[in-house]
C-alpha cells in the first residue's frame, strides 16, 4: 500500500539544523546557502582569507558589500523566498531570528521522515484514549508525586511501551524525495494575547527576546524564518499494517484491549483535526484575524466524510503544543493546577488567558495567512 501526503499550509519537517546568518547570503530575493570548503580554498590562495574568517567571527551576517560575490559564484543551493517583502524583513532583522531551520534532506534530496508522520498519527491515537478518561486521571496524578516525566507514564498506559505499543500495527516509511524546487523561505511571527479591561483580549506580538507590540504595530515585532515545503508539494512513500498483530490471542498478549486497524488510526486523527482546527479557529476570531480563519476554513474542508481512506494532519515544526499533546482541555483548573508543578510551563499559566495564548503564524504579502504543518493524508 502507498501513502500520499499533500501539504495544505508549509510544512517543516526538520533535522534540527539552522542555518547560520553566515552561512548564508541573501541576493535576488532568495537564499543562498555558501559552499564554505570552496571558499576558503580560494581565499587561501591570497589574503584576503583572514578578513573573511574575521568577518565570521564578530559579523551578525556577511557584509553583503565585501562578499557578495560569494552569494552568485559559490552556493551550494538557493531557496527563494515565498515572497520578495520576506527579503526586505530579513535585512533589517538580527539576531537569533537569522538562524533558519532548515528541512530534512537526504543525498536525493529533501524527504518525510516515516516517523514524524507515524508520531502525528499516534497523537491522534493518543487523543482517542484519553478524550473520556483524562479528567479522572489528572486527578490522581495531583495527588501522586511529580515525577520529572509524568507525561510519559500516562502516555504508556494508553498505548504501552515500545514493544507493545498500539502503533506497532503499521509500519511507515520514508518517502521518495522531492524536487528541491518545492522548499521556499517563509516569513513567521508569533502572536499572543493579553487581556484588556471588561475581560476582552487583545492580539499583540511577540519581540525578542521579550516584549509585545500592539496589532497595528505588526511590522516591529521580531521576524522568523524557515525552509519549508510549499503547499501543494507531494510526498510518496509505503504503508503496511502488521495484519498478524490482530490475530486471536496475539494482541491480547501485547496487552491491548481491542484489535487496531488502519481505519481505526485514519478516523481518530481526523476527530484530533477537527477538534484542533475548532481551537484554532476560535483563536482567530479572538485575534480577529480574518485572512487566518478563511485558510483554516479551507484547511478544514478537507476532512473526510465520505469513508475515505485518508486524514488531516498537523504535523512537524511550528505546529504548536496542542499538535502533540494529544489533549485540548487546557482550560480545566485540574490541568491547570497539575501543569502549575512544572517550572517549564508554571510561567506560562495565567488567568482568564488560554493555554497556549502564542501561535506562530506564516505572513504572505505582509498578511498573517495561516497555521504552518498542515497536510492530507490518503492511502491507495
Amino acid at each position: 500500500m502507498k501513502y500520499r501526503l499533500t501539504c495544505l499550509s508549509p510544512v517543516l519537517i526538520g533535522n534540527g539544523q539552522k542555518l547560520s546568518p553566515v552561512d548564508y547570503m541573501v541576493w535576488r530575493n532568495q537564499v543562498n546557502v555558501l559552499d564554505q570548503r570552496r571558499i576558503f580554498r580560494l581565499l587561501a590562495k591570497g589574503p584576503r582569507l583572514e578578513g573573511y574568517l574575521a568577518q565570521l567571527r564578530r559579523a551578525e551576517k556577511l557584509d553583503f558589500g565585501s562578499w557578495g560575490g560569494f552569494a552568485q559564484n559559490f552556493a551550494d543551493r538557493r531557496i527563494p523566498f515565498d515572497h520578495p517583502a520576506a527579503a526586505a524583513y530579513w535585512e533589517r532583522a538580527k539576531g537569533e531570528s537569522l538562524q533558519i531551520p532548515v528541512f530534512v534532506s537526504g543525498p536525493d534530496g529533501p524527504y518525510l521522515p516515516g516517523s514524524a508522520l507515524k508520531g502525528a498519527l499516534r497523537t491522534g491515537i493518543l487523543f482517542a484514549c484519553w478524550k473520556d478518561r483524562m479528567p479522572a486521571r489528572l486527578e490522581a496524578l495531583e495527588s501522586e508525586r511529580m515525577t520529572r516525566r509524568p507525561g510519559e507514564t500516562i502516555e504508556q498506559e494508553a498505548l504501552g511501551s515500545s514493544g507493545t505499543s498500539l502503533m506497532r500495527i503499521v509500519r511507515v516509511s520514508d518517502s521518495r524525495a522531492v524536487p528541491v524546487s518545492a522548499l521556499r523561505v517563509y516569513l513567521l511571527r508569533v502572536a499572543s494575547l493579553q487581556p484588556r479591561p471588561g475581560g476582552q483580549l487583545e492580539l499583540v506580538w511577540k519581540q525578542a527576546p521579550r516584549g509585545t507590540v500592539e496589532s497595528r504595530r505588526v511590522e516591529e515585532s521580531t521576524p522568523w524564518f524557515a525552509e519549508m515545503a510549499a503547499p501543494g508539494t507531494v510526498f510518496e512513500g509505503e504503508w503496511r499494517e502488521n495484519a498478524y498483530l490482530n490475530q486471536p490471542g496475539v494482541w491480547e498478549a501485547l496487552g491491548w484491549k481491542e484489535p487496531l486497524e488502519t481505519t481505526t488510526i485514519l478516523r481518530a486523527a481526523n476527530e484530533y483535526a477537527a477538534r484542533l482546527l475548532e481551537v484554532h479557529r476560535q483563536y482567530a476570531r479572538v485575534a480577529d484575524l480574518p485572512l487566518l480563519l478563511r485558510n483554516l476554513d479551507r484547511i478544514a474542508a478537507h476532512l473526510p466524510s465520505d469513508g475515505r481512506r485518508s486524514c488531516l494532519l498537523s504535523i512537524g515544526w511550528g505546529s504548536g503544543l496542542l499538535a502533540k499533546s494529544g489533549f485540548f482541555e487546557t482550560g480545566a483548573e485540574v490541568y491547570r493546577r497539575v501543569l502549575s508543578q512544572s517550572p517549564l510551563y508554571a510561567r506560562a499559566l495565567h488567568p482568564g488567558l488560554p493555554f497556549p495564548k502564542t501561535r506562530r503564524i506564516i505572513f504572505h504579502e505582509n498578511q498573517p495567512a495561516t497555521l504552518p504543518g498542515w497536510a492530507l493524508l490518503e492511502l491507495d
